[in-house]
């Protein structure tokens, strides 16, 4: 689970929980824009946003990066506690009713580090934030999804294990690769769809945020997080 939007309350930046830790913050990256703050957001050229979205507690420093909307990374140096620190992400808008929906896809490129532990994901909102789909492509270390398990379903070009669960703010639908994938397209739609179809878990939502990012649990001394393509088209 991730908020969907940047918080609302005046929130000490990710600097300042670096210096509470210990940790210095990572060198910028070569990139046109880059952000340490908490809710660092920035939007590019092609209509998709960035937010860095350091939003669970005991978090660490983070830095986020960018070039475009494909090309754009973290620098995250959380501790090795429980708890999701950050979703870092790129979003893009799609503010149409699923029903009027004809397709929507996705493809990445990512490079994710071999210690730490997190998730590579989609994290899909309704307009009313009622509804969290999340697209797990990847993962590492100690992390799992929120509810029980669905059995599997074979959706979007993959085979996933299903999660069905709630928050306490909303539902949250999660989707596990059955196979780990650092690169590779998801054809959303039909996800989506055999939500609201085959399992009945929700009606004709309007189909708000598609986010791709890092959620980020633990990342001790400072781990790398790389874009090196997405993109997500249909409406």
């Amino acid at each position: 689970m991730n908020l969907p939007t940047p918080g609302r309350l005046l929130l000490a930046p990710a600097a300042a929980f670096a210096a509470l830790i210990g940790f210095a913050a990572a060198p910028a990256h070569a990139a046109i824009w880059s952000s340490s703050d908490q809710w660092g957001s920035y939007t590019t050229s092609d209509g998709y946003t960035l937010y860095n979205n350091i939003w669970g507690s005991g978090a660490g420093a983070q830095t986020i990066w960018a070039n475009s909307s494909s090309n754009w990374g973290v620098w995250a140096a959380h501790p090795n506690t429980g708890g999701i620190k950050s979703y870092p992400n790129a979003k893009k808008v799609i503010n149409k009713p699923l029903d009027s929906l004809s397709s929507l896809r996705s493809g990445y490129n990512v490079s994710v580090p071999s210690s730490g532990a997190y998730n590579t994901s989609y994290d899909i909102w309704d307009t009313d934030y009622d509804y969290e789909v999340m697209l797990w492509v990847n993962y590492n270390g100690a992390v799992g999804p929120l509810g029980t398990s669905q059995g599997t379903a074979t959706l979007g070009g993959h085979t996933w294990n299903v999660y069905k669960g709630n928050n306490g703010g909303n539902e949250v639908f999660s989707f596990l690769r059955t196979s780990d994938s650092t690169s590779g397209t998801v054809d959303i739609l039909p996800i989506l769809k055999w939500i609201k179809n085959t399992k009945g878990w929700w009606g004709n939502e309007t189909i708000g945020d598609v986010q791709f990012g890092y959620e980020i649990t633990s990342s001790a001394g400072g781990l790398d997080f790389q874009t090196n393509s997405f993109s997500v088209s249909g409406g």
